[in-house]
């Protein structure tokens, strides 16, 4: 796929995963459209992008709003007048056994991890398809693949997505759109806390998923990967 020109939004691009997939974008010549609940995470972010050369708008949104999604795609509409890549990258994770599990918590990360993921997707597909192809990136996760103790919500939405998406790929490769699922493990970000200095040399970088990502969509038309999983190579 031609990097160089397109037009990108990220979801949840404010910190770690995210952040590094629309710099990495940027930095390839892609137009990165950057959307987070925070608005002032996406401006630090656009001025790196900036700073290197590169292009990007930020549209601040909770995405768990059904109206403030659809906002920000008549955003891309608006300025951009097409969306070459979607990357699904925003989610959230609640993590306790499910006799301790509060239900609200359950719904949060249902409504965000997977709820609003089949909405923007929607979008998405539909201004592809008119235009004639494009990728979406869907970024799961090694739990929902695997179980472990105090998981059994977000490994549920997890295990969602990437059933979610084998669908998706099937149904839309005819129409020139690449369906692309990352699935990491532990990667060094603020998603389960705080950071710990000590396990970051052990586990994933952000950057790590992103060069992913950007090989994966710079595979030419003829060839996709539809699953990758990253593991860190001597986690011990």
């Amino acid at each position: 796929m031609k990097l160089d020109g397109a037009v990108a939004l990220v979801t949840g691009a404010g910190k770690g995963i995210g952040r590094s997939i629309a710099l990495s974008l940027a930095s390839h010549g892609t137009t990165v459209a950057l959307n987070a609940r925070t608005e002032s995470d996406l401006n630090a972010v656009r001025t790196e992008i900036e700073a290197a050369g590169g292009k990007a708008e930020v549209l601040p949104a909770d995405l768990r709003s059904d109206d403030a999604l659809h906002g920000i795609f008549r955003g891309v509409d608006e300025r951009f007048g097409r969306l070459d890549i979607l990357v699904n990258n925003a989610g959230i994770g609640k993590f306790a056994p499910v006799r301790d599990l509060a239900v609200e918590d359950l719904d949060a990360m249902w409504d965000l991890n997977m709820r609003a993921l089949f909405l923007c997707t929607k979008e998405a597909v539909d201004r592809m398809e008119k235009s004639g192809g494009g990728a979406i990136v869907n970024v799961a996760s090694l739990a929902g693949r695997n179980a472990f103790i105090g998981g059994a919500g977000y490994a549920a939405t997890k295990w969602a997505l990437i059933g979610f998406s084998r669908c998706l790929m099937l149904e839309v490769r005819d129409k020139g759109i690449r369906v692309i699922t990352i699935c990491p493990g532990s990667v060094d970000t603020e998603f389960s806390g705080s950071r710990d200095p000590e396990r970051a040399p052990k586990i994933l970088a952000p950057e790590d998923v992103a060069e992913t990502v950007l090989s994966a969509l710079r595979l030419p038309p003829r060839a996709m990967v539809s699953e990758i999983d990253i593991r860190p190579t001597n986690p011990r």
